[in-house]
């Protein structure tokens, strides 16, 4: 990303700051994450009094959309002007308190905007980008799973890295450094709660008497109690100062996480969180090599393989999401044939219970996104009865893991497209399905491929409530002008006037009449005719 000159708060007017024209939520946040290293914790700050006081989430829909938009401004010594996106105008020190808040926020993002943004982020030419805001990205994009690889390269550099192993060797030394990092027993920790006061004093002394010896155990002791206090204090402070910097809360109490925020034992349970999301069960661990040889055999031949899935995939259930990625790279999936493909849907899809939305979703990730942007040919028959028949189980994660994905992907071409426009027409399909899909394309930008793609769903004649067909219809309406030349467009509209005519109001018959009157392709006799079909 840019790089501007002012790199902290104060250094610009709020007249002259770059997110000055917009709206006042978004400039206390933007304003708050100029404060430094702790912009991003202030930003936290921002968004948890923001969300007390209206009692609604923050938006971050237009936000992502006012960081993509573009603006003259006057650039090298030539004074000459050049368009740039908000993103790449803001201050170094904002970009990478912004990356850092996107990061912790990333759940409650809408997709689509983070993929836009970090795309931008990709596309910054200044001639020292900063290898922080780089790395941030990438790490992003990983957790989205779109554009690299968790086994790709580290995104640290070398020399980070070195620092890094010898922080770790540190941490793990006795003598007068920190103490082993071995995780403590439960039941001891919960006995050390309950020690006198004059106890705990006593065995502090008895701690190496150096800064570096005694300080880390006593905050990791207090933490919890820090974190009491810190939920105890009186909300009193404005907004205002807020962003200026006082009342920064500490991150797991904030709503937008999604995390419990529980007085008793909310640490531990994120160490918690953190440890297993590192590592996989044992029971998975043991079972790695039989899972690795049913694979194998996936790929070395199918007869005599039964429907029932084999027991050890029952050891999904006991996953989290990230163990499932984790377990997922080093199965290698994303490496299977097509036909391994489809027999390991047979098996998932006999699982009984059902797998969780979440871990679905990572799976659908890793068996179908990456093989999809690879196309650069018509799919194959056997990716396809994979694809559609494991959408027609688990609808949602298919749309949250490829639908949004692929038709935001710059590399998305007719290979893509044709496996999205088949998958949206499968018969197997519930109608269900059919409006869920619906809702999310509805809710991307749209381009050329988006009108292909929905003109095959709508195709299907889906059963809408009068709020969607209505938010379909002013979209529709708003792309006329800057799709006059578009034969997906017009093949669009026509689908929507001749399968849905009993639905569209005068209102939004007027408004398909000057959406369609600049239109230039060879079906435009056919949409004038569809329309003077809806009059009244």
């Amino acid at each position: 990303m840019a790089t501007p000159d002012a790199g902290f708060p104060g250094t610009e007017g709020a007249e002259s700051a770059p997110w000055a024209q917009l709206e006042a939520p978004a400039r206390l946040l933007l304003q708050a994450l100029q404060a430094g290293p702790e912009g991003a914790r202030r930003g936290l700050g921002v968004l948890r009094t923001l969300s007390s006081r209206s009692g609604k989430p923050f938006d971050w829909g237009r936000l992502l959309e006012a960081l993509c938009q573009e603006e003259p401004v006057v650039q090298g010594p030539d004074g000459r002007l050049e368009l740039k996106p908000l993103l790449l105008r803001l201050p170094w020190i904002c970009q990478r308190n912004l990356m850092s808040l996107l990061m912790a926020v990333q759940p409650s993002l809408p997709q689509s905007g983070l993929l836009s943004v970090l795309q931008i982020a990709q596309q910054d030419l200044a001639p020292d980008p900063d290898a922080w805001l780089r790395a941030l990205g990438e790490l992003l994009q990983r957790d989205l799973g779109v554009g690299t690889s968790i086994e790709g390269p580290s995104p640290l550099s070398k020399k980070c890295q070195t620092q890094l192993r010898g922080l770790c060797r540190g941490l793990g030394q006795g003598g007068r450094r920190l103490k082993s990092s071995q995780a403590p027993d439960p039941e001891e920790e919960k006995n050390r709660d309950f020690e006198q006061p004059g106890k705990r004093r006593k065995e502090s002394e008895e701690e190496p008497a150096s800064p570096e010896g005694n300080r880390a155990p006593k905050r990791l002791r207090c933490w919890e109690e820090e974190e009491d206090h810190e939920e105890e204090r009186p909300e009193h402070k404005s907004l205002e100062s807020l962003a200026d910097g006082g009342g920064a809360s500490p991150i797991k109490d904030q709503p937008v996480m999604g995390a419990k925020t529980g007085k008793d034992g909310s640490s531990l349970e994120d160490a918690k969180g953190l440890a297993e999301s590192l590592e996989l069960p044992k029971a998975i661990q043991d079972q790695l090599p039989r899972l690795q040889q049913l694979l194998k055999t996936l790929e070395e031949r199918l007869e005599g393989l039964e429907d029932v899935p084999p027991v050890e995939l029952q050891l999904l259930h006991e996953c989290s999401p990230s163990q499932i990625d984790l377990l997922c790279a080093q199965l290698q999936l994303p490496q299977l044939s097509d036909l391994g493909l489809l027999q390991l849907c047979t098996w998932l899809l006999a699982l009984s219970p059902h797998l969780s939305l979440s871990n679905a979703t990572v799976l659908t990730r890793s068996l179908f996104l990456g093989r999809i942007l690879s196309l650069t040919s018509s799919a194959s028959r056997l990716l396809k009865t994979a694809l559609t028949s494991f959408c027609a189980k688990y609808t949602y994660p298919v749309c949250r893991a490829l639908l949004d994905p692929v038709l935001q992907a710059p590399g998305t071409g007719p290979a893509q497209t044709e496996l999205l426009c088949c998958l949206v027409k499968a018969e197997s399909l519930e109608p269900d399905a059919q409006v869920l899909m619906l809702g999310q394309i509805l809710e991307l930008p749209w381009k050329e491929e988006t009108f292909l793609v929905l003109q095959s769903l709508l195709e299907r004649q889906v059963e809408m409530t009068p709020e969607k067909f209505s938010v379909l219809m002013e979209k529709l309406c708003k792309r006329g002008l800057a799709a006059t030349t578009s034969m997906a467009y017009a093949k669009l509209m026509l689908t929507v006037m001749t399968k849905y005519q009993a639905n569209i109001t005068e209102t939004q018959r007027l408004g398909l009449a000057v959406a369609l009157e600049p239109n230039t392709t060879f079906l435009r006799k056919s949409l004038q005719a569809a329309l003077k079909h809806l009059g009244p």
